[in-house]
C-alpha cells in the first residue's frame, strides 16, 4: 500500500498547489498532542516523523475517498475508474482496526483546502457516506441522522451506522482538547538528550491514558491471549428450524430489529450483503466493538447468532432464498465457510433482546411433536444401544455355549427331557 500512498500524496500536491506538503506537515505537528492521545499506546515515533508519516496517509485517504463523494445523489468513480480489483485491496486495507486515521485530520485538511469548516465538513459527510454504503454488509438506514464529527474515524462511523447507539448508553470518552497548553514527549525531547530518560517520562504520560482505555471495554494485556470466555449460541441450524417448521422473513431494519414472532413462528433477519470485502469488515467491526463499545456487544452476538444457526451450504441456500443473504461470492458453501470462520466473544457479554430471540427459537423448536419424539428415541433408544448391545452378546454367547453342549450331550436326558409323543 505504500506505494500508493505515496503517489496518491504527489497527485495532492499537484491538484491543491495552494497548500503545500510541508505546510501540512506543519499543522500536523501541531495537533501532535491531540493526534497521539487517540491511541491507547505511546507512538514511539519523533513528532516529525510521525507528522510526516500521517499527511501522507491523510492525502491517500482523502483521495480514495473522493471516489464515493455524492453529487446529485450520484457517487462519483471517476478518480478510480477501471481499477475496481485495486479499489478492493484499498477497501480492505481502510477498514482494517489497525489502520485508522483520526478524522479530525481529514478536516483539518479539507478545512485548509475549502473556504469554511462547513465546505469541509460537507465534502467528508458525503465522502463518508458513500463509502459506508459501498462497504457496509447492511442496508444503510436514517443516514441524516449520524453526525460525522462526532466519531473518531471511519470505523467508528461504520460501526455506529450498523450499531445505532441507544439513548440510555452513556457515552465514555476522552477528549484532548487542540488549545491545551500541556508538557508533550516532543518537548521533552528537546530538553532531555538521554533516550532512556526519555522512554521513562514518556512511559509515565501515556500510562494514565492507558489504564482509561482499559475501562472503556478493551481488553488488556494480561487476558489477550486467553480463550474465548462463552461457548457457541446453543440453537439449532437454519434447516433444522424450518424443518420443525420455523419461517424465515427480512425485515427492513437493522440488527437491533432481530425478533421472533411466537404467533407465526417467523425469525426475522436483516438482509446481509457477503462479497469478496466481507469477511474483513465484519471481523474489524467486531474487533472495534470488543476493544471499544462499553455497552453490549450488539454486533458480535449477531455474528454469533449466524455462525450458529449456518452450519452448510444448505443453511445458506435456504437464506438466499428468503432474501435473508445476498451471495456475491461463488457458492453458497463459501458463505458458510465465512460464517463458520468467525472467531467468538474475547469477553461475556449479554444482549437482551438477542438473548431472548434465541430463547424464544428454542423454546418453540424444542416444543415440537417430532423434536419431542426424537429426543424420547435418542433418550430411550439410541442412548441405551450400548447396554442393548452387551445383553445381546451375552444372550447370543449363552445360546452358543448351549448349542454345543447338546452337540456333545444328550441334552434330553440331561435335562430329564421325556422325548415319547403319547398319542
Amino acid at each position: 500500500m505504500e506505494c500508493h500512498k505515496v503517489a496518491a500524496a504527489r497527485r495532492a500536491q499537484r491538484q491543491f498547489q495552494s497548500l503545500k506538503f510541508e505546510n501540512l506537515v506543519k499543522e500536523m505537528k501541531k495537533l501532535m498532542p491531540k493526534i497521539r492521545g487517540c491511541y491507547n499506546k505511546y507512538l514511539d515515533l519523533s513528532g516529525e516523523t510521525l507528522a510526516w508519516m500521517l499527511a501522507v496517509d491523510v492525502y491517500f485517504l482523502l483521495e480514495f475517498l473522493q471516489i464515493y463523494a455524492i453529487k446529485e445523489g450520484k457517487i462519483q468513480t471517476e478518480i478510480h475508474a477501471g481499477k475496481k480489483f485495486t479499489n478492493y485491496a484499498m477497501l480492505r486495507d481502510i477498514v482494517m482496526l489497525e489502520n485508522q486515521i483520526p478524522l479530525f485530520l481529514l478536516r483539518k485538511v479539507l478545512e485548509l483546502q475549502h473556504s469554511s469548516l462547513e465546505a469541509a465538513d460537507e465534502t467528508l459527510n458525503a465522502s463518508l457516506i458513500g463509502l459506508c454504503k459501498e462497504v457496509s454488509p447492511f442496508k444503510m438506514v436514517n443516514l441524516s441522522s449520524i453526525q460525522f464529527t462526532e466519531h473518531s474515524h471511519l470505523l467508528d462511523v461504520l460501526y455506529h451506522m450498523i450499531v445505532p447507539k441507544s439513548e440510555e448508553q452513556p457515552d465514555f470518552a476522552i477528549e484532548v482538547s487542540d488549545g491545551l497548553d500541556v508538557l508533550t514527549v516532543d518537548d521533552i525531547v528537546d530538553e532531555i538528550k538521554d533516550s532512556n530518560q526519555v522512554k521513562k517520562i514518556a512511559n509515565l504520560i501515556w500510562k494514565p491514558l492507558s489504564k482509561l482505555t482499559e475501562g472503556t471495554g478493551s481488553s488488556s494485556t494480561n487476558n489477550i491471549h486467553k480463550p474465548p470466555l462463552i461457548e457457541e449460541i446453543v440453537i439449532p441450524s437454519v434447516t433444522e428450524l424450518y424443518n420443525s417448521g420455523v419461517q424465515f422473513a427480512t425485515i427492513k431494519g437493522g440488527i437491533t430489529s432481530i425478533s421472533f414472532d411466537t404467533k407465526s413462528f417467523t425469525l426475522y433477519l436483516p438482509t446481509v450483503t457477503i462479497d469478496v470485502n466481507s469477511e474483513v469488515i465484519l471481523r474489524n467491526l467486531v474487533a472495534y466493538e470488543a476493544s471499544n463499545v462499553s455497552g453490549p456487544l450488539n454486533f458480535t452476538r449477531y455474528t454469533e447468532l449466524m455462525n450458529s444457526i449456518i452450519d452448510t451450504k444448505e443453511d445458506v441456500k435456504l437464506l438466499r432464498g428468503k432474501g435473508i443473504v445476498l451471495n456475491h461470492l461463488k457458492s453458497d458453501e463459501e458463505v458458510a465457510n465465512l460464517w463458520n470462520g468467525m472467531t467468538r466473544s474475547v469477553r461475556l457479554t449479554e444482549v437482551p433482546f438477542l438473548d431472548k430471540v434465541i430463547e424464544d427459537v428454542n423454546k418453540y423448536y424444542m416444543g415440537t411433536w417430532k423434536v419431542k419424539i426424537g429426543n424420547h428415541l435418542k433418550r430411550y433408544v439410541f442412548d441405551s444401544w450400548q447396554i442393548l448391545t452387551l445383553l445381546a452378546t451375552i444372550l447370543l454367547l449363552l445360546m452358543t455355549t448351549l448349542q454345543a453342549f447338546c452337540s456333545v450331550y444328550s441334552c434330553g436326558r440331561v435335562l430329564h427331557i421325556d422325548s415319547t409323543i403319547n398319542h
